[in-house]
């Protein structure tokens, strides 16, 4: 299977890595911005063709894929081109921009009756996996998720220091993820939702801090905190809060109420999701979190944006 990978940045080192582990799998071409962010990309991972523009990147022989690793505002129009050129699709940030544009990838993916599917890492992550199949058998009765999302990004800078082409907007990037495994870990897509928003930076034009709240007709609620401006460790942290257990998740490690690990499978969750990729295009067959799978997180956002109250 050959791959053409678009964007050099830190999530396109993430996938070359996983991508790397699969049996029969070959990057054969990476799009970068600029002509020196893709040579340099392509001569450390040895790709043997690389270009600024992302339709000579797809139209190299044999290519069946194209992961986008790119700024989420082109996301929409490059996963309708691959997607109208009979290329299955990955999408890297979620379909970040607003509900059209994540209909329209859904009807585009419909029509060329190839794969899309979007790289919601927590689905494949093994201690939300853990999670969901206790709700699922009935040992775990959810009663409150709580989710924190922090990181300190004042300049627009990636994990690594280096400077972005685009900005990440908490709600539509972050939020996007937590609220889809709200939804996927309850399979629950009818929520009451609310949520406030901070003041935008100046710079950025972003707002930096926001709270989201949701309550499933289930009964159990959902509360996720999000900041830029937190100094400290960053990432997502869960919090579980059931009947019998209450569970804390740190990437891919899960802890108990009195601190014990609790024994998982080890998989990577970036891996686990490349395989799932690769392994519904070898088998025909739709994809964990496709893109018409996300469609309700995405109906969701655009609720929780349209309740968003703006401080002063």
């Amino acid at each position: 299977m050959k791959i053409c990978l678009a964007g050099t940045g830190a999530m396109g080192v993430v996938h070359i890595k996983a991508l790397e582990k699969i049996d029969g799998v070959e990057v054969v071409s990476v799009n970068g911005r600029t002509n020196e962010s893709g040579q340099a990309f392509a001569a450390q991972w040895n790709i043997p063709y690389t270009s600024t523009d992302l339709l000579a990147c797809i139209d190299r022989p044999g290519v069946d894929a194209v992961i986008l690793t790119t700024p989420s505002s082109m996301h929409a129009d490059q996963a309708v081109l691959a997607l109208s050129l009979g290329k299955h699709v990955q999408v890297e940030i979620p379909m970040s921009l607003n509900l059209p544009d994540a209909t329209r990838i859904v009807a585009a993916s419909k029509a060329s009756g190839k794969i899309c599917m979007i790289t919601h890492t927590r689905r494949f992550s093994s201690p939300h996996r853990e999670i969901r199949r206790r709700i699922q058998d009935g040992s775990f009765h959810l009663h409150h998720m709580v989710v924190e999302t922090y990181f300190f990004r004042r300049q627009n800078l990636n994990m690594h220091g280096q400077a972005r082409s685009w900005v990440d907007n908490l709600l539509w990037h972050h939020g996007c993820h937590s609220v889809d495994l709200a939804y996927w870990v309850l399979g629950e897509p009818n929520f009451e939702v609310w949520g406030q928003q901070g003041p935008d930076h100046p710079e950025l034009d972003i707002p930096m801090d926001m709270t989201v709240a949701m309550r499933s007709k289930k009964g159990p609620l959902f509360s996720m905190a999000m900041s830029f401006n937190n100094k400290g460790p960053f990432g997502g942290f869960y919090r579980y809060i059931g009947e019998e257990e209450t569970y804390k998740i740190y990437r891919d490690s899960m802890t108990d109420s009195e601190g014990r690990e609790v024994p998982l499978d080890g998989v990577a969750a970036f891996d686990r999701q490349d395989v799932e990729f690769t392994g519904a295009i070898r088998q025909g067959r739709e994809p964990e979190s496709s893109a018409a799978s996300c469609l309700p997180t995405m109906a969701l956002l655009d609720r929780i944006e349209k309740s968003m109250s703006r401080a002063v």
